[in-house]
């Protein structure tokens, strides 16, 4: 039984839409080019301080204690048994739940106060702390997941069961692309000396959201997003004739099922013939002069390294991708933490510095929004033996640092306390929640009002919660 038959009023849609200026190719062609046009409608809804986010993601948990949280007091704690009254019942992963004993790690690394707010800084980021007066510290910021995949899903759409919008997927949905021959939501991926957790596609996912809206992850090979390339013999007026060709086929299979899907199959074919011209020009590096390397560090020469991924999110916001979504592997430091948090910040502190520099200087910062951050923090007791040179931190969510800059952020503050042992929240918590509202609310967005209906209920991405945090925005 057709479709129609088994709802009369798909037949009178099937109608308007084909009798109206070729019907769902005029859909369809208005969706490829201004996104969702009643989400466009409703969102800003007020006026933005910053365009576009880009989400430098630490993936693994960074050691707040070894970066930006300086426990002086803790040196003299060495080694004693942290108190049962401030662990009070915290859960404990699998890593730890079997210990007997939790000494206290004091940091390995000195730290000093930098900039006119004073920030506290380890030696392991001399580039950050050069720009501490550019920044935003967020030191109070805390999460319900104890384990990775749930927090990194938390901190990637509102929820730690899977199947939601990404932060970048909500935002594609509610304003749109600003450059129609690159996608609105992009990501690039990297690891230093150890890959650490996995990640998964679904972190860059639509949900519910129609799938246009998912992130598209650029490889750090020749061909940055798969099949861009026409194979050989198959020129580009070939390409154009075949699209054009499988896109009458896709309205035909529009017009009997009333798939939304296939709007999104039209709109990702154009995409890809349009990003055959536009992707190749990003990614060629050649007219980047030797001062920005200089500034990004040499590693930028190479592809798929964090400081390349960091100069190529400068390119993608100068031409306008609303979304850039780093990934950074390697920050899950169960043991020998002094060496490979080292490593890790090597690979990334010259790197995340210059990009805020670089945006400044070229005029992009005041409406670029910069996020630096982890899934969570790291306890202040040792994982398993303790040693100078090999001990670890287990996963932590009652508190973590993370940093922000740009569009609609407060530089040089520092934002939220933690109690001496950096294991609680002493003042200003911040929840996962109220970041997201926050980081919305700097865009033009307000958190309550971008929704989506979904199985008869309106979702958003912070849920049934978040606070605007005031002091961080300008």
């Amino acid at each position: 039984m057709s479709p129609e038959a088994l709802n009369p009023e798909a037949l009178t849609r099937r109608h308007f839409f084909s009798r109206s200026a070729k019907g769902i190719g005029v859909a369809a062609l208005a969706n490829l080019l201004g996104g969702d046009l009643g989400a466009r409608e409703s969102a800003p809804h007020f006026a933005p301080k910053a365009k576009r986010v880009i989400y430098l993601f630490q993936s693994g948990g960074p050691a707040q204690l070894d970066l930006f949280d300086y426990k002086p007091g803790l040196a003299k704690l060495h080694s004693s048994e942290l108190p049962d009254s401030i662990r009070g019942t915290q859960r404990l992963t699998g890593m730890t739940a079997a210990q007997t004993s939790f000494p206290v790690a004091r940091s390995h690394f000195e730290f000093a106060q930098h900039g006119q707010s004073g920030a506290w800084v380890s030696e392991l980021l001399p580039h950050t702390a050069k720009i501490v007066d550019k920044l935003a510290f967020v030191r109070s910021l805390h999460t319900e997941a104890i384990n990775h995949d749930p927090a990194i899903t938390f901190l990637q759409t509102g929820h730690q069961l899977a199947g939601r919008p990404s932060f970048g997927s909500w935002l594609s949905y509610g304003l749109g692309s600003e450059n129609q021959n690159l996608p609105g939501f992009v990501v690039m991926t990297s690891y230093g000396k150890s890959k650490g957790q996995p990640l998964y596609s679904r972190l860059w996912g639509s949900g519910f959201l129609p799938t246009r809206y998912s992130g598209v992850k650029f490889r750090s090979g020749k061909d940055p997003v798969l099949y861009l390339s026409n194979p050989d013999g198959f020129s580009a007026e070939d390409r154009r004739g075949f699209l054009d060709d499988l896109g009458a086929l896709n309205e035909i299979g529009y017009e009997r099922t009333l798939d939304p899907e296939i709007q999104t199959r039209i709109a990702q074919y154009e995409m890809a013939f349009r990003m055959q011209s536009s992707v190749p020009d990003l990614t060629d590096l050649s007219d980047e002069s030797d001062e920005t390397f200089e500034l990004y560090g040499e590693q930028a020469r190479e592809p798929g390294t964090y400081a390349r991924n960091c100069l190529l999110a400068r390119r993608l916001a100068e031409r306008g991708v609303r979304f850039i979504q780093l990934f950074h592997r390697g920050w899950d430091h169960h043991n020998n933490l002094p060496n490979r948090i080292r490593e890790q910040t090597q690979d990334t502190d010259q790197a995340s510095a210059a990009l805020v520099r670089d945006l400044e200087r070229r005029g992009l910062l005041e409406d670029t929004l910069v996020i630096w951050g982890g899934e969570f923090g790291r306890t202040v007791y040792c994982q398993g033996k303790m040693t100078d040179e090999t001990y670890g931190r287990d996963h932590h969510p009652r508190c973590f640092t993370i940093w922000m800059a740009g569009g609609g952020i407060k530089p040089g503050v520092v934002h939220g306390e933690t109690d001496d042992f950096s294991y609680n929240v002493a003042s200003d918590p911040v929840s996962a929640h109220d970041l997201h509202a926050t980081l919305l609310h700097c865009l033009g967005v307000d958190h309550k009002k971008l929704t989506f209906k979904f199985q008869g209920r309106h979702f958003r991405l912070t849920d049934v919660h978040g606070e605007l945090v005031k002091p961080l925005l300008s």
